[in-house]
C-alpha cells in the first residue's frame, strides 16, 4: 500500500518531468528531426572499462576502437566486398547474463522483460535496416548473417534514480558524478548498462566477415551541445525522464547501434 509519503514523491517527480518537458517543448517541440542518428542517441554513452568478452565472438584482439562508430570496437576482413551481399538474416538474439560482482546481491531479471528487450531490438534493426536491404529468413548466396549476444543487462535502479532527484541540491553531485567515478559525463552509479557482441557471417559459407561489441551506459544528465539548444534540450529531457524507467537506457542503447550498423553498412556498400 501507497503511504502519503510515497505519493508526494510521485507527484514530486511527475512536476519535475512535467517541468523538463515543458522546456523542451518550448525550445525545440521535442520532435525528432527524422535523420538516423538524432539527438536522442546521446541519452547513452559508450564505456570502454565495461566491454565484455562473453566468448561469443571469435577473436576479441582484432577489435579497436572504430572512427564511425562512437565508441564501439569492431573489425572486418580486409577483402570483404559489401557490394556483393543485399540480403541480411537477422538472426534470434540471445542473452548473456554475467555473474554479479557483489554474490550478496544478484541480480534478477523478469524473463518477459528479457523478451520484451529482443523483441525491440530485433524491430529496431529490421527498420533500419529495410530501407536498402532485403530481410530474409534463410541463409544462402549474398545473404549477411546478422548475430547479437546481449551479454550485460543492468536496469536502472528507478527508487536510487527518485531519491536523488527529491533530495535537495542533489543535482549538482549527482551531475558530476560520471567523471569522478569513471562512468560517462551525466551518469550516476545507478543508471542502467547495456552491452552486445556482434558478429556478421557470410549466408553461403559461414566465413565470419566482422565482429563489433559495445556497452552503452544510460545518462541521466545528457547534453549534446553539438546540435544547438534545441537538441541539446531534447537529449537532457530524454535522458532525465528515462532516468525514471528500468529499461528505457537499454532501448535507447539499441536505437543507436541500430542506427549505426545500418549506416556503417549503407557506407561500405555505397548506397544512400
Amino acid at each position: 500500500m501507497k503511504t502519503p509519503r510515497n505519493d508526494k514523491q510521485a507527484v514530486d517527480v511527475r512536476i519535475l518531468g512535467i517541468a523538463v518537458l515543458t522546456g523542451c517543448t518550448l525550445l525545440t517541440g521535442c520532435a525528432g528531426d527524422g535523420s538516423a542518428l538524432g539527438s536522442g542517441t546521446n541519452i547513452t554513452a559508450s564505456d570502454k572499462s565495461r566491454m565484455t568478452q562473453s566468448g561469443f565472438l571469435s577473436d576479441y584482439a582484432r577489435l579497436k576502437p572504430a572512427p564511425w562508430s562512437d565508441g564501439i570496437e569492431c573489425w572486418r576482413v580486409p577483402s570483404l566486398d559489401a557490394k556483393s551481399y543485399n540480403k541480411i538474416m537477422i538472426s534470434r538474439i540471445v542473452v548473456s547474463i554475467a555473474p554479479p560482482k557483489d554474490k550478496e546481491q544478484v541480480q534478477t531479471i523478469d524473463p518477459s522483460d528479457l523478451k520484451t528487450l529482443t523483441d525491440y531490438f530485433h524491430g529496431a534493426l529490421e527498420k533500419s535496416l529495410k530501407p536498402q536491404m532485403q530481410l530474409v529468413e534463410k541463409t544462402g548466396p549474398g545473404v549477411v548473417v546478422l548475430r547479437i549476444a546481449l551479454t550485460h543487462l543492468v536496469p536502472t535502479t528507478v527508487s536510487d534514480s527518485v531519491m536523488g532527484t527529491l533530495i535537495p541540491y542533489a543535482f549538482i553531485a549527482e551531475a558530476g558524478s560520471g567523471a569522478a567515478t569513471g562512468r560517462p559525463a551525466g551518469s550516476t552509479p545507478y543508471m542502467g548498462e547495456t552491452g552486445m557482441e556482434m558478429q556478421f557471417r557470410d549466408g553461403a559459407s559461414g566465413t565470419v566477415l566482422a565482429e563489433c561489441r559495445d556497452t552503452e551506459v544510460g545518462r541521466k544528465y545528457a547534453a549534446d551541445t553539438s546540435s544547438g539548444a534545441g537538441g541539446a534540450a531534447q537529449t537532457w529531457a530524454g535522458g532525465y525522464l528515462n532516468s525514471f524507467q528500468a529499461w528505457s537506457y537499454a532501448k535507447n542503447a539499441f536505437d543507436k547501434w541500430s542506427a549505426l550498423v545500418a549506416l556503417r553498412i549503407a557506407q561500405l556498400r555505397g548506397v544512400h
